[in-house]
């Protein structure tokens, strides 16, 4: 699915009222219609609703909704400004058509003395500023927000909560900001939505599809999209029936020191359920035995020293070309000196793209100038705190050569704050890395965002807060691997394997409880998530 910046999301409003053709306020009812639909049984009869519509469209839609839901028999008490400010046409209709259906209570707000009393758990329908907003709330409505807030009232937004913006929210007071408990987002997540510094304002997303139209999407180029079912599936196609463990790749790990057995274990039974012919782990002598008798199916090549990497295997085959179609390197790696020499030996011999994890990420962090060094393809995947270490904070870089990251400039009222989470200069400055370091970047999280060479940005929709687990990352690494070891671009490798990593985690918490998922819980469930994407019944 494509998703768009705001500016591009107006353009295609304008584009499906002009070529549909649909009026303006025929658009604004059947958005109104879809998001009534989705709320309705939220609502038992004659439920008592608060609305709050600002002058613009987003106000136009509160308004709307205020007259079907009094149409359902719903006490329906609406307040709506009366500044002096104007109300866009179609939200000065949809207030004429309430006035005209004469079921709903309609107050206006001219000061703070106007504020209603709400009570706890009130349900309020909120529409006082959509997608469009540019610059952070203050005056009248920066009071009104807070007000709201402060009440405890239960809010459901209008295509965004009232204050927060679709894209850089840097400097965005957090105060002037609703919080709601569900977000009705229009057609397109946006942007701001899938950062985790807003999820105290939008509480649960819900995307409400109003039949924008589909050439204006197509038409629409965005470096931005979610990954979608049908994607994934389309990269796995049937198995031939004389293939061979060698048709699917050899895979090597490099992983694991002592008492960090288990993340190679991790790694190398997720590589080997995800499809690689054959997987062999290089590990520290003492971890052998484990290996063996854990994961009988894994080929074992242990380093001369028993508790540590010190070296890494022979990388080319006998008859020439490369041994392995695939490596990963780092879970439980450790980051002692002669780990690191053998770490840098391999970015020095490797001829194929790595995916590189955990320990081997805190081990370039500390030489930063290696990540040029890196094989063009690689894939990382650092969680956030991986992230800076590797690259510096959110605004700047430490790779040399990098030019400086754009972002939106600094505006009056806007000044960014370096100890404020930014994820949209975050995600510039990712997507910035990948063009200029030629590898994909797994920056692991909810919507976990992966960015290409090409400068494309990818959120993944799968996964859960039960895969907040120690070795959940070991899984990833080694379900990449696999799929690279198999031939899969690196740019499709991370993107699937992303995927199914979450979806192998989303099908484990249909049966147990976040708190109680592990990571090797994921592994277990991944036939299940081969099954579902490959289009069989569970």
């Amino acid at each position: 699915m494509k998703i768009f910046t705001t500016k591009q999301i107006a353009s295609i409003d304008r584009y499906t009222i002009e070529h549909e053709p649909i009026a303006d306020i025929d658009l604004m009812e059947r958005a109104a219609q879809k998001m009534t639909g989705h709320l309705v049984n939220l609502f038992p009869g004659e439920q008592p609703l608060v609305f709050f519509s600002g002058t613009g469209n987003n106000g136009g839609d509160a308004l709307a909704m205020a007259r079907l839901f009094a149409a359902k028999r719903h006490p329906c008490t609406v307040f709506y400004p009366e500044t002096g400010r104007p109300l866009s046409p179609s939200c000065s209709k949809n207030l004429e058509r309430l006035r005209e259906q004469g079921l709903a209570i309609l107050l206006p707000i001219s000061s703070e003395a106007d504020f209603p009393v709400l009570n706890p758990g009130t349900p309020v329908i909120e529409g006082l500023f959509g997608a469009g907003l540019t610059r952070p709330l203050e005056g009248l409505p920066a009071a009104l927000v807070r007000h709201i807030n402060q009440s405890g009232a239960r809010v459901y937004a209008i295509d965004m909560p009232a204050g927060l913006m679709g894209e850089d929210n840097g400097g965005n007071p957090a105060e002037n900001i609703i919080r709601a408990a569900e977000t009705l987002t229009l057609q397109f997540p946006k942007i701001s939505l899938l950062f985790p510094e807003n999820e105290i304002f939008t509480g649960r997303v819900t995307v409400i599809d109003i039949g924008l139209h589909p050439g204006a999407i197509a038409g629409t180029e965005t470096p931005f999209r979610i990954t979608e079912r049908r994607e994934i599936r389309a990269l796995f196609p049937p198995r031939k029936r004389f293939s061979h463990k060698g048709t699917y790749g050899h895979a090597l790990l490099v992983a694991g020191s002592y008492g960090k057995t288990g993340a190679a274990v991790l790694a190398a039974q997720a590589c080997q359920r995800s499809g690689a012919g054959l997987v062999t782990v290089h590990i520290p002598r003492c971890g052998y035995s484990i290996l063996q008798t854990a994961s009988p199916e894994t080929m074992c090549s242990t380093d001369p020293a028993d508790d540590i990497i010190t070296t890494i295997p022979e990388l080319a085959a006998a008859a020439g070309g490369a041994k392995y179609s695939a490596i990963g390197a780092g879970p439980g790696l450790g980051t002692h000196a002669g780990t690191r020499k053998a770490l840098f030996e391999l970015l020095g011999k490797a001829c194929q793209p790595l995916v590189l994890d955990a320990d081997a990420l805190n081990i370039l962090s500390e030489k930063p100038a290696l990540l040029q060094e890196i094989p063009p393809g690689s894939v990382l995947t650092p969680h956030p705190g991986e992230f800076r270490r590797l690259f510096g904070d959110d605004e700047t870089t430490v790779v040399p050569g990098l030019t400086a990251i754009p972002g939106r400039p600094n505006e009056p009222g806007r000044a960014h704050n370096p100890g404020q989470p930014n994820s949209w200069l975050r995600l510039e400055k990712q997507r910035r890395l990948s063009q200029t370091l030629g590898v994909v970047i797994v920056l692991k999280g909810a919507f976990t965002t992966i960015t290409l060479p090409s400068g494309d940005a990818i959120f993944n929709p799968t996964g859960n807060p039960g895969m907040a687990t120690g070795g959940s990352g070991d899984v990833l690494t080694g379900i990449i691997t696999a799929l690279l070891a198999q031939r899969f671009s690196p740019e499709d490798g991370a993107i699937a394997g992303v995927y199914i990593h979450g979806l192998a985690g989303d099908l484990a918490a249909r049966s147990i409880p976040a708190p109680a998922l592990i990571a090797s819980d994921i592994i277990r469930f991944l036939p299940k998530t081969f099954r579902k994407i490959y289009g069989f019944i569970l």
